[in-house]
């Protein structure tokens, strides 16, 4: 048995959740709802305050399944009500973040400014010039778009200079040695 899989998700006060035919769970609480089609052959029921997942039998493909499905529908509850949000760093001279009303312009070393526009339901906050703050109800999402900055420029080993996440630690290396 999924040790994950097993365990209920509590729903708290003011979240209400839906399961439709073919696995549509719509989650919806105080930041928004999220919708999402589930694997079919999982059973997903809203007992009382808690959601329970169950699978048909303990083939491989369906112990797989159980833990996720249940995961993905506790990632919605867990969205609508307090919300993901990721914070990125940008190291190095000269390189930083503006923000002007959807738009996050990058300044990177390069020879033009990076410009993001936030993808429908995100939103990316300035805190100074150097901290970028990604912020929403989607957990996948806000990563996705976290990964997609980060990837503008990601740190490098040597000075640690680029994007990176607050809580990543850069794995640094020793640069060359010259002659005596």
């Amino acid at each position: 048995m999924s040790r994950i899989g097993r365990m209920p998700i509590a729903i708290p006060a003011g979240v209400t959740v839906v399961v439709a035919e073919n696995n549509k769970v719509t989650v919806s609480g105080p930041k928004g709802t999220l919708e999402r089609v589930l694997p079919a052959e999982m059973k997903i029921t809203v007992e009382g305050s808690e959601v329970v997942v169950a699978r048909p039998n303990d083939l491989k493909k369906f112990k797989s399944l159980h833990g996720l499905t249940r995961t993905l529908v506790a990632n919605m509850v867990t969205g609508v009500t307090a919300g993901y949000e990721k914070v990125l760093e940008i190291n190095g001279v000269g390189y930083r973040a503006a923000k002007a009303g959807k738009e996050l312009t990058l300044t990177l070393g390069y020879s033009h400014p990076v410009i993001m526009i936030d993808p429908e339901g995100l939103e990316s906050v300035m805190d100074g010039q150097n901290k970028i703050t990604v912020k929403g109800i989607d957990k996948e999402k806000v990563g996705q778009y976290a990964a997609e900055i980060r990837a503008k420029r990601a740190p490098e080993p040597y000075k640690g200079k680029g994007i990176k996440y607050a809580d990543e630690v850069i794995r640094r290396k020793v640069g060359k040695t010259g002659k005596k």
